[in-house]
């Protein structure tokens, strides 16, 4: 009990602070499983709402696999089949957009002190309707763990990630996503975590349009095989 009551305690700031329009729900499973210290398999499920609870028009299914290039350094290439829906959604209005992508990806982590650091580099192939398209992203993900100085069973973290996103088309610049919040490492199998995303998308119109979402992911692992028994909880979105 005392664990949630921290993990909310990080959490609560962060919404009461958030933009006033209806907040949004983004719920993540993700699974991965390590056979070896030099391939991962990974696969993941999403859904998205306008409100937290109600108005689905977005969901997607991928998966991946990575390969451990050196300690620091890893190697994944993924695909996935993404859906949106128009608003108020809930699946049952007519499909806007069917994606199809494929992606490369090259991770590079290190640690300083108890700080767990991802570079993440990703280049996107996309069909979109039909469409081809192009993007690119970095991320940066940061991991603390509070009651153990690395993510072993039982250990509350706090974690914040940022993630740009950019074209190969004028203006280029096309999305910002920005995540704070926590999570608890229940055992070497399984962790949760829930925060605050906000997204940042741009258009020549407006300038750009803000949603904010509370971001819950649950999080397996399937397989007791781990480096040194550390995680480093992080979703492959």
């Amino acid at each position: 009990m005392k664990k949630l009551l921290f993990i909310t305690a990080i959490i609560a700031p962060i919404l009461v602070n958030a933009q006033s329009d209806k907040l949004g729900g983004w719920a993540i499973v993700n699974a991965a499983i390590n056979p070896n210290n030099r391939f991962s398999y990974f696969v993941e499920a999403q859904t998205r709402s306008q409100n937290v609870t109600k108005d689905f028009y977005y969901y997607e299914i991928k998966g991946g696999v990575a390969y451990n290039i050196k300690k620091k350094f890893s190697f994944l290439i993924g695909m996935g089949n993404y859906r949106t829906y128009t608003y108020p959604g809930n699946y049952k209005s007519p499909v806007v957009s069917k994606e199809f992508r494929l992606w490369q990806q090259l991770s590079l982590t290190n640690n300083i002190d108890r700080l767990k650091l991802e570079h993440r580099y990703r280049v996107e192939q996309r069909w979109i309707n039909s469409d081809f398209k192009n993007r690119f992203r970095y991320r940066l993900n940061a991991v603390v763990p509070i009651n153990n100085s690395t993510v072993i069973p039982n250990t509350v973290y706090a974690t914040a990630s940022d993630e740009v996103f950019f074209t190969s088309k004028s203006p280029y610049f096309e999305r910002n996503r920005f995540f704070a919040g926590a999570g608890y490492q229940v055992c070497k199998l399984f962790a949760f975590q829930a925060g605050y995303m906000l997204q940042f998308d741009y258009n020549k119109v407006t300038n750009g349009v803000r949603k904010g979402f509370l971001q819950t992911s649950l999080l397996f692992y399937l397989d007791n095989n781990t480096p040194k028994s550390e995680r480093r909880p992080h979703t492959l979105d």
